[in-house]
């Protein structure tokens, strides 16, 4: 890095895909999607291979990377409204903060899911000095209704992957003078399964995908039309050199549907899906091109979590956390520039199941390439008794306006806690990335360390859940005490 350049602080552009897995790169499905931007700038970046996110749902992976902290701590634990399971504590410092305290100019663009409803979760109170997009989880890509700072805007008819692509192109544009960060969380490929015929076309003609498939791949087609847009922008304004860029995606693929609209693809061969602690859950592919901080065109290989971002971009600016900052993350520039210094953190964490965090069902913890997992099928499970607008996807002004004092609670049972707790399975990812063999009978003393390690850790964030203010706290042994 030049002086001139280590002088100048960098932007920083961090976008955010929605269900996007592995195999949905052109590159690594041998052809079968159509990835020319997203490919290019893998050849500019540093690919990381074993790069996780911090929970295997939507609204728990964007908190942890916002925050540098386990979900849990969070208080996100689901992607539901009801009793605030999607809202993260405004005790939280976010990414966002960090960069406005250092001076720079904060915006997202398209999806937050941090908190729908109450105007102290608004994403113009976290930090952002800017928002374009929705709050809420998810939203029709053609009769769209966003928030513009706290003004709301109908559809004009524009796909909003590309509505999201202009409005980030515009905020690269308007503060190309200043230190910014940008945070572009597009929504695709996650559903509706809508895009442009003109794109799923090409994919239903190849013969090889169903109706499912070829929507999901003509999204991410335009989504990446779109980040051709957005990198084009940053080469205009004279940024490429020191403007860091990273790609990557909340958690791994969904599949679900029926029949042709199935959306179950190739990922690699990992095991699990989207909600799974398998690695097909929670192992996402992560580019990052930084031309003045980092020599590009090659792949690193070491454990990092969404939680090291805040940390790691925070070095990258030139300002360290405040001590007060209790972070899960650890800053791994060193490790990816190849500098020596502290050791990653071998040891990470996860845990997600519907309304109640339950450790007996899909929690995960890695030590090194050992990782020991707890099954459980918490996916298709729900609580009795929701109501369609208590649910995270509200972004009408109708519920915006009658829960604005107070998110509904939480109401039902989850079934899964009905269910006995599996056998935890122990695989090593060094020699079995796919988790195909089960270890655990032949390393039993390996097992209980390891479980008793997630077992502190469970009780570790739990305890810092518990101790959010105002907020309504339920845990899988209160509930099945009072259930039936």
């Amino acid at each position: 890095m030049s002086a001139a350049n280590a002088a100048k602080r960098p932007n920083v552009v961090f976008i955010l895909a929605d269900d996007m897995g592995y195999g949905d790169f052109a590159c690594f499905n041998y052809g079968a999607s159509q990835t020319p931007n997203l490919d290019a700038l893998l050849q500019e970046s540093v690919c990381l291979t074993q790069h996780y996110s911090a929970s295997a749902l939507c609204a728990p992976a964007r908190a942890g990377l916002l925050t540098g902290r386990y979900p849990h701590r969070t208080g996100i634990i689901d992607t539901i409204a009801a009793g605030e399971m999607d809202c993260m504590a405004t005790r939280e410092t976010t990414m966002a903060d960090v960069f406005k305290s250092a001076g720079y100019t904060t915006g997202l663009v398209g999806k937050w899911h941090c908190g729908c409803i109450q105007p102290k979760y608004h994403p113009n109170a976290r930090g952002f000095d800017e928002f374009a997009g929705f709050q809420g989880g998810g939203t029709d890509y053609y009769e769209w209704r966003f928030d513009y700072n706290g003004t709301m805007k109908e559809g004009d008819g524009r796909y909003s992957t590309d509505v999201f692509a202009e409005e980030a192109s515009s905020f690269i544009k308007r503060h190309s003078r200043e230190p910014f960060f940008l945070h572009l969380a597009f929504n695709a490929p996650h559903g509706p399964l809508q895009a442009p015929e003109e794109e799923v076309a090409p994919f239903l003609e190849d013969g090889r995908f169903n109706l499912g498939v070829s929507h999901i791949y003509g999204m991410i087609k335009r989504m990446d039309a779109g980040i051709g847009r957005v990198l084009e922008t940053i080469e205009k304004q004279g940024l490429g050199e020191n403007t860091i860029v990273i790609f990557t995606s909340d958690n791994g693929p969904q599949f679900s549907g029926k029949d042709e609209w199935r959306i179950e693809r190739f990922n690699c061969g990992f095991r699990g899906s989207k909600g799974s602690v398998h690695e097909g859950g929670i192992r996402v592919p992560l580019l990052i091109r930084w031309p003045a901080g980092l020599d590009g065109n090659r792949h690193y290989h070491d454990l990092v979590h969404f939680t090291d971002w805040l940390p790691t971009l925070g070095a990258a600016i030139g300002i360290e956390m405040p001590e007060t900052l209790a972070l899960d993350g650890q800053n791994v520039l060193p490790a990816l520039r190849g500098e020596g210094g502290a050791a990653l953190n071998p040891k990470r964490f996860w845990q997600w199941s519907r309304g109640v965090p339950a450790l007996t069902h899909n929690a995960a913890m890695r030590d090194g390439f050992w990782k020991l997992v707890v099954p459980g099928d918490v996916s298709a499970n729900s609580f009795e008794g929701w109501r369609e607008d208590l649910k995270a996807t509200v972004n009408s002004r109708t519920n915006a306006e009658r829960y604005a004092d107070r998110p509904p609670d939480a109401v039902g049972y989850p079934a899964y806690l009905d269910e006995p707790a599996a056998p935890p399975l122990l695989f090593n990812l060094a020699s079995d990335p796919l988790e195909k063999q089960d270890l655990a009978d032949e390393h039993p003393e390996r097992v209980s360390r390891m479980m008793g390690e997630l077992e502190n850790w469970f009780e570790d964030v739990e305890q810092d859940r518990r101790s959010i203010p105002d907020r309504q706290y339920r845990n899988a042994e209160q509930m099945r005490a009072t259930h039936g």
